[in-house]
């Protein structure tokens, strides 16, 4: 009787455990269905975050948004759309049709499309465009595009005529290119009006207590402006916060250390507290303006402004910045500042635009009203998107020109479509003049540039390859 308790005993454990493993086996399956699909999820988040890091290399890209394709094909068809090559890869897209209004073009990074006979136009992001490995010989129907918004430091030579005359389309900071993106910086007039982050003046008199009537904000040191060195002789007059590696004596929170942190509620916050602010471009160049001079307008500090020359067409009225190239000498630009840090009423003039909300520059109204681009604003294309879209548009317009028996037509890029001056260093007296070597550099460079430019304006018009030894070789003959 025993013996047969015993085997019912074992019979049931063992059904016990046969079915306890079937339950075991069975959430195993579904757990691996479920980690199959995260996979698949993280597989593509991993992509996206992928993305969104090549995206940080070039902030705008961050506000792209897809482009609506009316037409039901899925598969790309190559007779049918013109393919646009980014010979360099700055959108890092292997393929993607885009609607541009009626018209639709492929846009790619993919160099075996180089020689494939719809590839009508090559797109070259400024800051990486190299002499080596250029989409040559160049056909006839082979349009030639320029993208640059950036400094002039990035890559000389295409700041001289030879060699930004070889485009037949731009996108540059000069209101002379084909697609001005000369306010690039400044998403709206709205945010230029706004009073979010404005301090009043009774508050920023008391601020004074404890902070200087000028900050400075500068981590990129000895740039081609030579600004560290007006700064520098400036301090000997007046006091100055200097927050940045250049010049620094001032630290910000712990938190608002990284570069990054410049766009910041709490940095915009700091920075609104001051009367003034340096903003000194890194570059001279007609029309190169960046944030240094919007991001005090929109906080209420009024900013103290050196770069372009053409500042004035840009400005929201005609007293809203003080510029340093009316003063002789930085002494006198501090006496100025102090008069005015210690006469209420002449200082709110220079912010009564703001308080009141009127922007009288009507050039600035206008062109932020008409530009096809947004900035930070999704019901807009970014301006690369704007960029793509009129080489696209353009290239359809010879493609129904040539259709009807018309000669295409032939765009070209002129020399002031991308232009700076020689880098000067600053001199305030025969004994104060004391460059650095990374002025030397730059005036160095900018010399050799034009040699640069003239060797590829030889290289490119033999339209065959050439190797950097051809290039070099001749940059150095003449």
């Amino acid at each position: 009787m025993k013996t047969i308790r015993k085997k019912r005993f074992w019979a049931s454990c063992f059904c016990f455990m046969a079915a306890f493993f079937l339950l075991i086996t069975f959430q195993v399956i579904v757990e691996l269905g479920k980690s199959e699909q995260l996979t698949t999820k993280n597989s593509v988040s991993q992509n996206d975050a992928s993305k969104e890091d090549e995206f940080q290399k070039y902030p705008s890209l961050f506000f792209k948004k897809p482009k609506p394709d009316h037409n039901t094909e899925k598969k790309f068809n190559e007779d049918r759309y013109p393919i646009l090559l980014w010979w360099s890869p700055l959108t890092g897209e292997s393929g993607r049709r885009a609607q541009c209004g009626l018209d639709a073009c492929f846009f790619t990074i993919n160099r075996t499309y180089q020689h494939n006979p719809m590839t009508k136009a090559f797109l070259f992001y400024g800051t990486d465009f190299s002499i080596d490995n250029l989409p040559l010989p160049r056909a006839d129907y082979h349009d030639w595009a320029l993208f640059h918004e950036e400094s002039p430091k990035n890559n000389y030579k295409l700041f001289q005529a030879p060699a930004i005359t070889l485009f037949n389309h731009t996108a540059t900071f000069s209101r002379h290119s084909h697609l001005p993106l000369t306010t690039q910086y400044l998403e709206s007039i709205e945010a230029l009006k706004s009073l979010k982050y404005t301090v009043s003046l009774p508050k920023k008199n008391s601020l004074r207590k404890r902070l200087a009537p000028l900050a400075y904000i500068q981590s990129d040191c000895d740039p081609p402006s030579d600004r560290d060195s007006y700064v520098k002789e400036l301090m000997a007059h007046i006091e100055i916060d200097s927050y940045g590696a250049c010049l620094h004596n001032r630290d910000l929170p712990e938190h608002l250390q990284n570069p990054a942190s410049m766009d910041s509620d709490s940095f915009h916050k700091i920075l609104a507290q001051y009367k003034f602010v340096l903003a000194f471009e890194n570059a001279v160049c007609e029309d190169y303006i960046t944030e240094k001079l919007w991001r005090p307008l929109k906080l209420g500090v009024v900013p103290i402004y050196y770069g372009s020359p053409t500042i004035q067409d840009w400005l929201p009225s005609n007293k809203s910045a003080i510029l340093i190239t009316e003063f002789s000498h930085p002494k006198d630009l501090a006496q100025y500042i102090k008069a005015l840090d210690a006469d209420d009423k002449e200082y709110v003039a220079y912010l009564e635009w703001k308080l009141k909300g009127d922007i009288s520059n009507k050039q600035l109204l206008a062109v932020i009203k008409e530009r096809t681009w947004g900035v930070q604003d999704i019901m807009k294309d970014n301006y690369i998107d704007a960029f793509e879209c009129m080489v696209c548009t353009r290239v359809w317009e010879n493609i129904r020109r040539q259709a009807k028996g018309m000669l295409p037509r032939r765009w070209k890029a002129e020399a002031n479509h991308l232009s700076c001056p020689r880098p000067q260093a600053f001199a305030f007296s025969p004994l104060s003049v004391q460059r650095t070597v990374l002025q030397e550099v730059w005036r160095s460079s900018f010399d050799q540039s034009k040699r640069e430019a003239h060797a590829l304006q030889q290289l490119v018009e033999r339209n065959r390859n050439f190797t950097a030894l051809e290039f070099w070789t001749l940059v150095f003959r003449e």
